[in-house]
């Protein structure tokens, strides 16, 4: 997930080896996680491609198959792991994760609590961000996904980041190890007021919490029960709008309305009158649309400030 080199330094020159994961890319909808063996290959329909002629390429290298085919074997970055990971649980995506590092205030070194880890998908953002000298502990209640979290850290290469517990912190609570050295905490639990108490006593002061909630209802009993220790309470709904960008011909074929678009008298006549419009026009252009399916409500995030005592 990092690139580290063999003297645990953080190095962003590193080139692939044998053994470690890499994302092989297709195209922006199909991508898939491959682990690098030097005796194995990785067949799809672009042709054969020999994992043995990955090994000292630098992460980011096009690759060429049998065919002549291509991929592109990128580093395992949180961005695009999201993307591959497995789904054991419901996963928050790119749009809600950057949102919630940055009101989190999360900082290499920072120590960040999670409760509900689910797939990973943020617990993975969250190390990246505590790194190199920061921590990342994870509590999940169910046990194989927390055995299953912490072996895709381990593929990942995000152990050493992040530390996996098997714990009901919606009944118990943090462990108290933790009172009063938090950071950070965030919950993504399906009754998250219940763990609040909690959570006051592990940050330190002036320490953010965010909850993560797919229902209004569960909004405003969380934000009930921050006031009394809170303030700076917000919750935001993230909305992601994707648009696709092509190059391309226009259609000449339908007339000077169609050849123009939409524009407006004054300017459709300056383009004519510029000439050469029609050698324009059937240029390649490059083009910007909306994608067809836009993300919708995923769920609502509320970010507080705990309370300084004086």
């Amino acid at each position: 997930m990092l690139p580290i080199d063999p003297t645990k330094k953080l190095s962003f020159t590193r080139c692939i080896c044998d053994g470690d994961l890499v994302i092989v890319y297709e195209r922006h909808d199909n991508m898939k996680a491959v682990k690098v063996c030097e005796s194995s290959i990785l067949q799809n329909r672009f042709g054969v491609f020999k994992h043995s002629d990955w090994i000292g390429k630098p992460f980011g290298s096009k690759v060429l198959s049998n065919k002549g085919g291509f991929v592109y074997v990128l580093a395992p970055t949180p961005e695009l792991w999201t993307l591959v990971l497995s789904h054991r649980t419901q996963i928050l995506y790119i749009a809600d994760i950057s949102l919630l590092v940055m009101y989190l205030e999360i900082v290499p070194g920072c120590i960040v609590l999670e409760s509900g880890t689910g797939s990973g998908s943020l617990t993975t953002s969250l190390a990246r961000a505590v790194a190199p000298t920061g921590h990342v502990y994870t509590f999940d209640f169910h046990e194989q996904r927390a055995a299953s979290a912490r072996e895709d850290f381990e593929k990942t290469g995000l152990s050493s980041l992040i530390t996996v517990g098997v714990r009901d912190i919606q009944g118990e609570g943090f462990p108290d190890e933790f009172s009063g050295l938090a950071d950070s905490v965030f919950l993504d639990l399906p009754q998250p007021w219940l763990a609040i108490p909690s959570a006051v006593k592990m940050l330190k002061p002036d320490g953010v919490l965010c909850s993560f909630s797919p229902c209004i209802e569960q909004v405003q009993r969380a934000c009930d029960t921050h006031r009394s220790n809170f303030t700076d309470i917000r919750t935001f709904e993230i909305l992601l709008r994707s648009y696709e960008v092509r190059e391309g011909k226009m259609d000449c074929s339908q007339g000077d309305d169609a050849k123009l678009g939409s524009l407006p008298c004054k300017k459709r006549q300056c383009s004519i009158e510029g000439g050469n419009a029609q050698d324009k026009l059937s240029s390649p252009t490059v083009m910007a649309r909306p994608c067809n399916e836009a993300k919708g409500h995923t769920g609502y995030l509320t970010f507080a400030r705990l309370k300084c005592l004086s």
